[in-house]
């Protein structure tokens, strides 16, 4: 989705420019970001090192599906005893593991974890290696069904969905979660399964921004990016889960101050504003120095460069703060 956006913007020639790099997962994208050897990234909010982030736009939200075989006799979290469940992706999904068993006493009753690579996870379900899946992913079709498809392939019978009943109080507690309800019919509509909304939790995963990077730069980059969506989200339905950041100042990941000054409509276009130093013929005479990367989960680690006429931001480095003019 992020590569259809920078190729989108390279087409139609928008004033911001992404240029995509890879990264493995989002915890190396974390790691690269937390490091200074990026500027932007595209993290999960319970990525661990988040204090020189802030928030840009949310792009989508992953949600913690606890998922069991059809015909489980596990319908709830306190039913869960001498199983083992299969958590997808390992490691990024080590805090949420953390705070379940915590929640609900799982290593008392002899519950264990056991981290899964996706290649790995039919086989693991087939040959009872685990009992149940953890996944966080956002709510979309094609998530859906490949869960499905891991539990029953003929698509006849459907996996049960366990709720997190104290999905509230642990959102109050760890504030880089949400409550969120799982829709009912979101695994089949008619008839609907599940057959009553799921609680749970959901996660978002943020465009972040280094609170040090230019905040003209960074609304422009926010607006860009609405626009983006506005015109992809016909070809790409994830789109419509790229939302605004919640700009209150008590937010648990703050907005950019670029970002807020962008949703609150305050916005000075770069070619009007006076950082800008235009010329006679409109051509920005200022730059920040340095090269800013956009990291991503995944396939991204992004390289971003940031124009607007002359107007750029190349490689980030320790003048990141300073412009200086060119022609």
């Amino acid at each position: 989705m992020v590569a259809a956006i920078a190729a989108h913007l390279a087409q139609t020639s928008a004033p911001v420019q992404l240029s995509m790099k890879e990264t493995p997962s989002a915890l190396e994208a974390a790691a690269a970001f937390a490091s200074g050897a990026v500027d932007l990234a595209v993290v999960r909010g319970d990525a661990a090192d988040m204090s020189q982030a802030r928030a840009v736009v949310v792009v989508t939200r992953g949600v913690v599906l606890l998922v069991a075989p059809p015909g489980s006799p596990s319908d709830d979290m306190d039913g869960l005893k001498r199983v083992t469940i299969g958590v997808i992706g390992g490691e990024i999904n080590r805090k949420i593991v953390q705070i379940l068993s915590q929640e609900y006493g799982l290593a008392r009753r002899n519950v264990t974890f056991k981290p899964l690579a996706l290649p790995e996870v039919r086989r693991a379900v087939s040959t009872k290696e685990v009992a149940l899946l953890l996944a966080v992913v956002p709510l979309t079709d094609r998530y859906i069904a490949l869960l499905r498809g891991v539990f029953s392939p003929n698509g006849k019978a459907l996996p049960v969905l366990i709720p997190i009943e104290t999905a509230g109080a642990i959102a109050e507690r760890e504030r880089a979660y949400e409550s969120f309800d799982i829709p009912e019919g979101t695994l089949r509509g008619s008839p609907p399964s599940p057959a009553d909304d799921v609680s749970t939790l959901r996660v978002p995963f943020y465009l972040v921004a280094n609170k040090d990077l230019n905040d003209d730069l960074v609304g422009a980059l926010a607006e860009t990016l609405m626009n983006a969506r506005r015109d992809l989200i016909g070809q790409w339905p994830m789109l419509a889960q790229l939302a605004a950041r919640d700009v209150e100042p008590d937010a648990y990941l703050p907005a950019h101050p670029g970002t807020v000054t962008f949703y609150n409509g305050n916005q000075v276009s770069f070619l009007d504003n006076d950082l800008s130093g235009a010329d006679g013929a409109g051509r920005a005479r200022f730059c920040c120095r340095g090269r800013a990367q956009i990291s991503s989960q995944g396939r991204h680690r992004a390289q971003g460069r940031f124009s607007r006429s002359s107007l750029r931001l190349v490689r980030a480095d320790q003048d990141r703060r300073r412009c200086r003019g060119t022609r």
